[in-house]
């Protein structure tokens, strides 16, 4: 049982208000105060939690309602900050924006759940006591949203900061907890997908560092973390895992491609592997001549193409794990790793060889092919999910099908929401991989650790049993099967 530590949402009025920075700046600058602060993001997202990460020191998780019900995103909460100080939320979008007219798993219905203060960052770009009648619309709308505080942010001199200070707290009766100044230059740079990943910036390190000095020098810290600690005591809950948490007496290996092409995974998915019997190894597939011995393997989704010549370069290990692939190795792979099983990658009209274990090639494209929630039902057999199964993901991606014979893929989810491979299906099922451009969250798919752990078992167990049939004194004739474990090319 378990009842939630202190805990503050950071929302805003629109996406684009500047919430991201002062999170990550929030965050390192706790963090230097000595707190344990675990970060959570709002809805499906990878690359933001991702800086969250490295501003905190520990993991981000995702909190959707969309995708999880009331008792996992609450089992969430309440296992990650076991032990912390403290948690701290940056919402998505508007702090009321949802999927409907009534705010459908909007920041504000999360934000209710969990009974969090929140703390609304304001764009003050050309605008003055306006602001305030914005702000007070906030607290008027829904008075079950329990607004605290205001940042100001877009701040362009002293007396605009003045004016904006006396009227939200003369009208709206909380405080000012912090005003930016316009910035020069953007702290953390975007691309097509929205920030740029750690992971690839040259200076991720001292773009925290610029966010925590902001953070301290605009900031009321301490005004911050007694709102948090004010944060009601909720309901006790039990904490119980959606899927079957085993302990096996021998794990089984399963490999995830960690690098910067591959980058987009919720840390949740991998605890849930963990949890019903996975070792969990590490894989890089612009640099590893080879895979090393697997049970099965998680590809993530990531930026494939902004990595495409480094990922043809590598020419063994592209060959290894298609070896790996056709004598069964269970794999599963979402959206970038989809692309990268395909034949090959269509970048600004050069093509870029890929596995090529999946008869399908992709086009990148200037603007979203795919962008949402989806929701699939499983209508054909694959090596994973029961046909009947409904499931709950999301996608983003830019990339579409071109030179590819869509009657050769064995697509075996029907799209009720969402756009996929085809714009009506996702998920094509080859010998024992399933690739789709869905991704899916394992607290809201408690089918998918078991069901990949367990294919890896079965992969094991026939392996082990080629091995122990093969004759010692003849070292060299290996069978199939064991060639494959090494995944030599």
């Amino acid at each position: 049982m378990y009842r939630p530590c202190p805990r503050l949402m950071l929302a805003a009025l629109r996406g684009g208000s500047g919430k991201t920075t002062l999170t990550l700046g929030l965050l390192a600058a706790w963090r230097q105060q000595g707190r344990n602060i675990v970060p959570f993001k709002k809805g499906p997202d990878y690359i933001d939690p991702a800086w969250h990460a490295l501003a905190a020191g520990r993991p981000c998780y995702n909190l959707d309602p969309f995708l999880m019900d009331r008792d996992s995103m609450m089992y969430s909460l309440g296992t990650h900050t076991a032990g912390a100080d403290g948690a701290l939320i940056e919402g998505n979008r508007g702090l009321y924006d949802g999927l409907d007219a009534a705010g459908a798993f909007s920041t504000a219905e999360l934000a209710k759940l969990f009974e969090a203060p929140v703390v609304l960052v304001v764009d003050c770009t050309m605008t003055t006591r306006t602001a305030a009648a914005i702000v007070l619309g906030c607290q008027k709308f829904d008075p079950d949203v329990a607004v605290r505080g205001v940042i100001l942010n877009q701040i362009a001199r002293p007396r605009h900061e003045g004016v904006l200070r006396a009227s939200i707290e003369q009208y709206c009766g909380i405080p000012v907890l912090g005003a930016l100044p316009r910035l020069k230059c953007a702290v953390f740079p975007e691309r097509h997908m929205g920030l740029v990943p750690p992971q690839e910036h040259d200076a991720a390190c001292q773009a925290v560092l610029t966010a925590q000095n902001l953070a301290r020098k605009y900031l009321d810290l301490e005004r911050l973390w007694q709102i948090a600690q004010n944060a009601p005591n909720l309901p006790a809950v039990p904490l119980h895992a959606p899927y079957t948490v085993q302990s096996p007496p021998e794990p089984v290996s399963i490999g995830i491609i960690r690098d910067a092409a591959f980058q987009f995974y919720y840390p949740e998915n991998l605890e849930a592997l963990v949890d019903c019997g996975a070792r969990l190894v590490e894989i890089n597939a612009l640099e590893d001549a080879m895979l090393p011995p697997l049970d099965g393997l998680y590809i993530g989704g990531g930026f494939p193409e902004t990595n495409a010549l480094g990922l043809t370069q590598n020419l063994t290990f592209r060959q290894a794990l298609r070896n790996a692939i056709e004598d069964g190795l269970p794999v599963y792979a979402e959206c970038g790793g989809l692309m990268y099983l395909g034949e090959q990658i269509i970048v600004r009209e050069q093509s870029y060889p890929m596995v090529g274990a999946l008869p399908l090639s992709v086009l990148l494209e200037k603007k979203p092919q795919g962008h949402g929630y989806t929701v699939i039902e499983v209508d054909h057999p694959n090596p994973y999910y029961p046909v009947g199964t409904k499931l709950l993901g999301h996608e983003f991606h830019y990339s579409r099908l071109v030179e590819t014979d869509e009657q050769k893929l064995n697509l075996v989810f029907r799209l009720e929401r969402g756009h996929g491979v085809t714009g009506q299906r996702d998920g094509v099922s080859y010998n024992n991989v399933l690739a789709a451009y869905t991704h899916i969250h394992a607290l809201s798919t408690p089918l998918w650790a078991p069901a990949l752990v367990g294919q890896a078992r079965k992969y094991h167990s026939r392996l082990t049993s080629s091995e122990s049939a093969a004759q010692p004194e003849q070292p060299l004739a290996l069978s199939a099967a064991v060639r494959a474990r090494k995944f030599l090319p």
